[in-house]
């Protein structure tokens, strides 16, 4: 079991033959026809392994839950969910780990992902401004006509972004979106100009307070400042898989689902400083220290059994409608871009 990077995917992408309804599990149904449970290699593309709103793929496998449930993981490393989500699509990999607004979407396309788990009850993330430009930026209606980075054009973030500006009166066309990245790229950018303000994730949020080059404008890292941001509960990053996927592999789905239950509970269980020394070292940037104070931070945005929280849905309907200028007169089937049938029933 290993990550890989996505050059590292895309060069052994062309020696696999996949599955004609998507994905790479290699039994159906995860079952022999004695009953017992067999081993299955499934694949998981992740929009930022090493970001902490992404934390529970990476340590599902450190604490040995897919082993247990003999899933032969992959965990692909992908800059943001907008690219896991064309990948779960093209059925290059098995399930996707991104923001729930990535089903929506879909959905409004006639395209059908749903998600299985939803682990992030919040976003985790906030909204930036350069230290320099401070002084003129001092709410969401300041952003008006400003570079504003996201991770990726159509990523979570940006549509967040959106969400923001639309709030207080500004459209999306109002504002120049900048892909960024996270971590490095989008300090640099922060530092360099690039960006007025940007969209980002822990630990870049604690960094960037530390090194004293930007603020907090607006702060998505509990489901309390989400509400009060956005109006109401936002679910972001969990796992989706495409729908036939998921309907033929309901054992596949359901032992996948009980790996992130189980982690779930074993972090409402344990601090911040316990987690982190469950992650890889090199996770731990800068420091450890630096780390497990920015998960304090957010710990809170982390669900406890997968379900998706009853209200969510509509509020990310309610806001794509509103706010992305590219969903505009369109909707969404919500029953079809989420599941709890899994959560449920999760052991």
């Amino acid at each position: 079991m290993h990550a890989v990077s996505p050059k590292a995917f895309l060069a052994i992408g062309t020696m696999a033959v996949l599955a004609a309804c998507g994905g790479t599990a290699n039994n159906s149904s995860g079952t022999s026809s004695s009953g017992s449970t067999q081993s299955v290699d499934l694949k998981i593309m992740v929009g930022g392994l090493n970001k902490q709103i992404y934390l529970p793929n990476m340590l599902a496998k450190q604490l040995g839950y897919f082993d247990a449930e003999k899933i032969n993981i992959t965990l692909i490393d992908e800059g943001s969910g907008q690219g896991s989500e064309l990948e779960v699509l093209a059925g290059n990999v098995d399930a996707g780990s991104g923001a729930y607004s990535h089903p929506v979407e879909l959905n409004a396309q006639g395209k059908k992902i749903e998600t299985i788990c939803q682990f992030g009850i919040a976003p985790g993330e906030a909204e930036m401004v350069a230290t320099k430009k401070a002084g003129s930026i001092k709410s969401a209606a300041d952003l008006k006509g400003k570079n504003l980075g996201v991770t990726d054009i159509g990523s979570g973030t940006h549509t967040l972004t959106m969400a923001l500006l639309g709030k207080q009166g500004v459209s999306a066309d109002q504002a120049h979106y900048v892909a960024v990245g996270a971590g490095d790229t989008f300090i640099a950018a922060i530092k360099n100009g690039t960006i007025d303000a940007g969209m980002t994730t822990e630990p870049t949020i604690t960094r960037l307070l530390q090194s004293g080059d930007a603020k907090v404008l607006i702060d998505l890292r509990t489901p309390e400042s989400t509400r009060a941001a956005l109006g109401g509960d936002y679910p972001f990053i969990g796992i989706f898989a495409r729908n036939d996927w998921v309907s033929s592999h309901q054992d596949v789905a359901q032992r996948l689902v009980n790996v992130y239950v189980k982690t779930l509970k074993w972090m409402k269980a344990h601090t911040a400083s316990d987690i982190a020394a469950k992650m890889p070292a090199d996770y731990l940037v800068p420091s450890k220290d630096l780390y497990i104070q920015a998960l304090q931070n957010q710990l809170s945005i982390f669900g406890t059994d997968c379900k998706m929280p009853s209200a969510g849905p509509q509020t990310v309907l309610s806001i794509e409608q509103n706010y992305v200028s590219s969903f505009k007169g369109k909707s969404a089937n919500l029953s079809d871009t989420y599941t709890n049938k899994f959560a449920s029933n999760a052991s």
